[in-house]
């Protein structure tokens, strides 16, 4: 007696408690409309697929988990004994056959005992012959909103799509608690539902019902991009996953005011806070504020500058551990910068220049012999001991033959741009560096360029064992039109080779006819084709066809940029096309537009 009131007194301490059940209960239900079910302020109703196509080649579901509306989806599949189902079968096909041979054939119903005879002969040879099971399908599509009109509307898309991929539904009206709880994770195919919803299906046929179709990705240590703009779900990218990418390589395209360059911001910010370090060339001014609000370290050059960027310097880096030949890779480059200034290069010009070029190098006692390139103290040459343009300038001057490209050096020794004539005053030591060439003028931008461009690919190369990225806005300067092909080409090697030194390309442009236009689009197109990650925002419709003849466009992703909302963008990544929207948190937000504040510190720009 005194253990049965212990036990009492137990049970009724333990009614009183709050459990994990309470904790996870709504705090109401109502079950009296036959249409649909109220809980907690939303509205749930329940499709019931009852047929099919006979032959599904597609998946059923992919137009329905590629909507964005609210619905959960429930399949059930029940496998059936494959001997009784053959010996059922058997005696079935025995009975119809005989019916058949008997049967009057002005009976109505003679072809449907045919089709059904037919069907179950189907059935048996697929399980005999080929090995195949036999399954009982169930498939249920609960929508649940806040709204009873949007439910409605809603319930009337979904019908529309399921019939249009060949499946017919029925509403589970009078049966909506049995089809919300088919499509909570209690794994419960109800009685009351399943008459309704048995259809069977071989083997083969389940394919067409695989759930997890979705355009979506989401790689385990990718950083957070946005949301798909079908399904909602989260899109992650690792773009440093050698394994899944062929490289880490970025292509961003997109209008003014589109959201490329908020979407580049927020590439920066996230990967700084990774430790991976950036290179920024900045030709409009656009990532002073971000790169002040996370300590990056910002270069700019131009006429008020006091900063200096050598173009003739040799720097250590600029060649990997054990390689050689300093003299003769700065050489190549440096044929690319003087074909911006000089125009065209042909062979003559370019034999004249080197020559030059190797002899401005000999009065620092810099040659072809590496060894050259260390001083007196076993050091590599420092800043002060490499030559600059003006020495250059001298020797040109004195030949007949090269004293045209002397003249043309004139402002960049003497005049507006005399700021290219100096030593290099500045250390590259930090995790994230913007190039401020804005104060160049629109004429000059493609110096500053590619000054920053051979700057930031020494560093590149510095160590493979690093992850860095170098982003180039407004690529088209150097690779378009206004650029040469010698520029172009080094571009295109860094797209093509930045992979091996654990590094990543971003090129962002607007103007994508531009980026197209030196050499047919060679040089776009081999630079788009080695991107492994392509991001499309709003473009106009002449930018779109210019992009179909280099992209495997189809013709609803033609539409679907031309009406891209901002900060929407159709994404390639790797064999993925996807619909993401950019989203981003509301610190953030504040850190790109240089209004951050925290307690330690306070950034205003």
């Amino acid at each position: 007696m005194k253990n049965i009131l212990n036990n009492k007194k137990n049970n009724n301490f333990y009614s009183g408690t709050f459990s994990e059940k309470d904790f996870i209960s709504p705090s109401y239900i109502n079950l009296q409309n036959p249409k649909y079910i109220e809980i907690d302020n939303l509205y749930y109703s329940t499709l019931i697929v009852v047929n099919y196509y006979r032959e599904q080649i597609d998946l059923l579901l992919k137009n329905l988990v590629e909507t964005n509306i609210n619905m959960n989806i429930s399949i059930f599949y029940e496998k059936q004994d494959s001997y009784k189902t053959i010996k059922d079968l058997t005696y079935h096909i025995g009975n119809v056959s005989v019916e058949l041979k008997e049967a009057n054939k002005n009976r109505q119903d003679i072809d449907i005992a045919a089709y059904t005879f037919n069907d179950a002969k189907y059935i048996r040879k697929e399980m005999q012959v080929n090995n195949q099971d036999l399954y009982f399908l169930y498939i249920y599509i609960n929508l649940y909103s806040e709204e009873i009109n949007e439910l409605e509307y809603n319930l009337n898309k979904i019908e529309g799509i399921a019939q249009s991929k060949g499946m017919q539904t029925i509403r589970a009206n009078f049966r909506q608690e049995e089809g919300f709880l088919s499509c909570i994770p209690i794994i419960e195919n109800k009685e009351i539902l399943k008459g309704s919803a048995k259809r069977n299906v071989l083997t083969d046929g389940l394919l067409a019902t695989y759930p997890f179709i979705s355009s979506t990705i989401f790689d385990e240590n990718g950083i957070f991009i946005g949301t798909n703009i079908y399904n909602n779900s989260l899109v992650f990218i690792d773009r440093y996953n050698t394994s899944k990418y062929k490289n880490a390589n970025i292509c961003i395209f997109g209008t003014s005011g589109a959201g490329k360059s908020f979407y580049t911001k927020l590439l920066i910010l996230r990967y700084k806070l990774l430790g991976i370090k950036q290179y920024i060339i900045d030709p409009d001014r656009e990532y002073d504020k971000l790169c002040k609000q996370i300590r990056g370290t910002q270069i700019k050059i131009g006429p008020t500058s006091n900063t200096y960027i050598n173009i003739l310097e040799i720097r250590k880096e600029s060649i990997e551990e054990g390689e050689n030949g300093y003299l003769a890779t700065k050489l190549a480059k440096l044929i690319g910068f003087f074909n911006l200034i000089f125009g065209e290069l042909d062979e003559e010009e370019k034999a004249l220049l080197e020559e030059k070029l190797i002899r401005v190098y000999k009065q620092k006692d810099i040659t072809f012999d590496d060894k050259s390139l260390i001083n007196f103290n076993n050091e590599f040459k420092s800043e002060k001991e490499m030559p600059i343009l003006e020495d250059l300038y001298n020797i040109l001057e004195k030949d007949e033959k090269t004293k045209k490209f002397g003249i043309k050096l004139i402002p960049f020794v003497k005049g507006s741009m005399k700021f290219f004539n100096n030593h290099t005053n500045i250390k590259l030591n930090s995790d994230l560096i913007v190039a401020d060439i804005y104060d160049l003028g629109e004429e000059n931008l493609k110096y500053g360029m590619y000054l920053f461009t051979d700057i930031f690919w020494d560093k590149i190369k510095e160590n493979r064992e690093e992850k860095k990225s170098i982003y180039l806005d407004e690529i088209w300067r150097l690779i378009g039109v206004t650029s040469n092909k010698y520029v172009a080409s080094f571009i295109y090697k860094i797209f093509k080779t930045i992979r091996k030194y654990g590094g990543s390309s971003v090129a962002i442009t607007q103007d994508i006819s531009d980026i197209f236009s030196l050499e047919n689009g060679t040089y776009g197109k081999s630079i788009l084709n080695n991107s492994s990650i392509k991001t499309f925002f709003a473009l106009e419709e002449e930018n779109i066809k210019i992009l179909e003849e280099f992209t495997n466009l189809s013709e609803k992703e033609k539409v679907e940029i031309k009406s891209l909302k901002r900060g929407e963008c159709l994404m390639f990544v790797g064999d993925e096309h996807i619909l993401t929207k950019i989203d981003s948190f509301e610190d953030e937000q504040k850190i790109i537009k240089g209004v951050y504040i925290d307690e330690e510190n306070y950034y205003s720009n």
